[in-house]
């Protein structure tokens, strides 16, 4: 009995570290998912606002609620992810450079996949969100956000 509770033990404590050493090897995308999740929520709940219950239109309203999501994400990404204080107007607007070239880079991913490879919209939108957000991270990691800039 004392050799199987061992054995458990050794096992669970395997589990652990195999499960620490994942979330430290994939800390800084699991947490700017979660800030990005989190951001892209803040803008649709300001579009909403701005578009039902000020009644303005919705362009106008889209550049405002895109602009306090973009916003803050870096402030919650350059705090709470990868830390870095210093250069604050340089990094932000590195980071807007970055944005809009994730925009313009699903927009172009878009067109291919929907109107050359005719995939659906939903699996075009969702293949489109996967690249360029992991093409995001890596550029705000080590552009945007990197030690020394």
């Amino acid at each position: 009995m004392l050799l199987i509770e061992f054995l458990r033990k050794q096992q669970m404590n395997s589990i652990k570290q195999k499960t620490v050493s994942l979330y430290d090897r994939f800390r800084y995308l699991i947490l700017y998912g979660i800030i990005g999740t989190f951001c892209a929520g803040i803008d649709f709940f300001a579009f909403y606002t701005l578009t039902t219950y000020l009644e303005v239109f919705y362009l106008v309203a889209n550049i405002i609620s895109v602009s306090i999501g973009i916003t803050t994400s870096f402030i919650l990404n350059r705090k709470y992810n990868f830390k870095v204080k210093d250069k604050r107007v340089k990094r932000f607007m590195i980071f807007i450079l970055v944005g809009s070239g994730g925009l313009l880079l699903s927009s172009a991913l878009l067109y291919f996949f929907i109107d050359i490879l005719t995939l659906e919209k939903v699996v075009s939108k969702i293949l489109s969100i996967v690249f360029v957000v992991l093409i995001q991270f890596l550029l705000n990691k080590f552009i945007t956000f990197k030690k020394e800039l």
